[in-house]
């Protein structure tokens, strides 16, 4: 059972997600939180697997909320506006995904189902917004953290296709080999360099210099 707690300052909002995941026979709703220290109050009381975290909330915004729970419990951000300023910054806190409000409730069932299996539900869309913000920022000290040494060559490029914001689908495509294996270097990289997920890569991979390589 994938257990969901669901934060946002509109009322009607938090009833419309609990009545979509609800619907999911392998779904419960683990609680509401109407600003970022119910939420964290919540995640700390009821451990879920997954929040669904608006960024926009009195008291203690979801931001900063997610800077706190992140380590401990997945998070998809949700937001009105698919450009977001705070895309970065919520992907740098720790978010395992980003999705709109206004998504179809497939698509955030399947969020919640790829956040709560370990992968990061990170659309091509937001991938290019992320590297929109490492564009602006100062270039990247080009400082390889040791850890990526132990990567193989295949895994370097796969991780450099990762960081372009390629589905597994598309790196497939590109390097010519089956999605599955793919999926298997991804893995593999993610365990090498002790990452929780697909968006700490990306942002180890720009900061590290090596998107552009």
């Amino acid at each position: 059972m994938i257990r969901v707690a669901i934060a946002d300052d509109q009322a009607l909002v938090r009833a419309g997600f609990r009545m979509i995941v609800e619907s999911q026979p392998d779904m419960q709703v683990a609680g509401e939180a109407a600003d970022g220290q119910e939420a964290i109050d919540l995640v700390r009381r009821e451990k879920p697997d997954v929040v669904l975290m608006d960024i926009r909330m009195p008291r203690l915004d979801g931001l900063a909320a997610t800077r706190q729970l992140a380590s401990t419990t997945r998070v998809v951000i949700l937001t009105t506006y698919e450009l977001d300023e705070y895309v970065f910054d919520a992907l740098s806190a720790g978010a395992s995904g980003f999705l709109l409000k206004a998504a179809p409730p497939e698509d955030l069932i399947r969020a919640i189902r790829e956040v709560a299996s370990g992968d990061a539900l990170l659309a091509p869309s937001v991938t290019r917004r992320l590297i929109e913000e490492f564009a602006k920022r100062p270039e990247p000290s080009g400082r390889r953290p040791k850890e990526l040494d132990s990567l193989t060559e295949r895994e370097v490029e796969v991780l450099r296709e990762v960081a372009r914001g390629l589905t597994n689908a598309e790196i497939a495509a590109r390097l010519h080999v089956a999605e599955t294996t793919v999926k298997t270097h991804v893995a593999h990289v993610l365990d090498k360099l002790e990452l929780r997920d697909r968006v700490q890569a990306v942002i180890l991979a720009y900061e590290a210099g090596l998107a552009g390589t």
